[in-house]
């Protein structure tokens, strides 16, 4: 299970700038910015507005566990992403959001993330993405959360074969 600070056999995971006391998403986890709101908390996951909106509404889901990226985690995580993916739709249901076939769930793939911490971006409507946002959360590098999901449970039966894919890619 992802738990070690940056932990990944993926170079492209590895972050010289990855320490919990420096990361803001840990800051935001542990309470410890009062300039950001939570909306939705458990024991292990945190959703807030994203300070630079993609769409209409935008949130991230982040864990309260520093992991890297969506490149740091192995099958074992597979429910965590589901339950960041939950989050996040309770999110945009408690928003009023009704459409919910019309939503973006998905993770920036590295080299391409802007905070070394993982974070699902929530975004609805989809079909009204912000232009300048558009390439940034529809390329070969941002993962929707099915296609991550689908990832991990081929690394899974690769695993139960002798055979194992480190890369979340698609």
């Amino acid at each position: 299970m992802a738990g070690e600070k940056c932990a990944s056999d993926d170079k492209q995971d590895s972050s010289e700038d990855c320490r919990e006391e420096t990361c803001i998403f840990c800051k935001i986890a542990n309470r410890d910015d009062p300039s950001t709101e939570i909306l939705a908390e458990d024991e292990d996951i945190v959703c807030f507005q994203d300070i630079d909106p993609g769409a209409p509404h935008h949130y991230l889901v982040i864990p309260k566990k520093h992991i890297h990226s969506c490149l740091s985690l192995q099958t074992d995580d597979i429910n965590l992403v589901k339950k960041m993916a939950y989050m996040g739709r309770d999110v945009l249901k408690a928003k009023n959001v009704t459409n919910l076939e019309d939503i973006s769930l998905g993770f920036h793939v590295p080299p391409y993330i802007t905070v070394p911490h993982l974070h699902l971006h929530v975004l609805a409507p989809f079909s009204q993405l912000f232009r300048w946002a558009i390439g940034k959360h529809t390329s070969f590098w941002y993962l929707t959360e099915e296609k991550l999901i689908q990832k991990l449970t081929e690394n899974k039966k690769e695993k139960r074969k002798g055979h194992v894919t480190v890369a979340c890619r698609h």
